[in-house]
Order: structure tokens, then sequence, then C-alpha cells
């Protein structure tokens, strides 16, 4: 759910949805994602002075099981 959650707000904000890519791992209590997008996306998924990310990330620990870490990375 998390990861179908992210993906679909992510691929509202960029130009090519297509090269949007989710990975999700899980340790222990901490789930660590990865948001890959095209070169020419990475400004609007990390927004000015990265209010974007930031609430992408808010949103994703607000959604994530109790007691669990949420980590988002976004990978070049």
């Amino acid at each position: 759910m998390l990861t179908s959650l992210l993906e679909y707000i992510v691929k509202s904000l960029v130009d090519k949805p297509d090269l949007v890519k989710i990975s999700q791992t899980t340790e222990d209590s901490k789930i660590t994602i990865g948001l890959q997008v095209g070169s020419e996306d990475l400004g609007r998924v990390i927004g000015k002075d990265g209010q974007t990310i930031r609430a992408i990330r808010a949103i994703a620990t607000a959604v994530a099981p109790a007691g669990h870490e949420v980590v988002v990375d976004i990978i070049k």
C-alpha cells in the first residue's frame, strides 16, 4: 500500500510517469523507499527548497505501519 500510494503521488507530479520506479526494502522496523525518476523530473519531485520531497516523506511516515521508521531516498 505504501509504495502504491507514493507511486501514484510521484507519477502525478512528473512529466514522464513511465520513468518512475519505486523500490521498498524492510529491515526490522525500518522501511526504506527508493524513488527513481527521469533526470528532467528530479526538480519537480524535490520541489522548491525541498518542500515537495518533505511532504512525500511526511505522507509516507503517516501511512506506514505503527512502530516503523520510514526513509524515502531519491535514487539518481
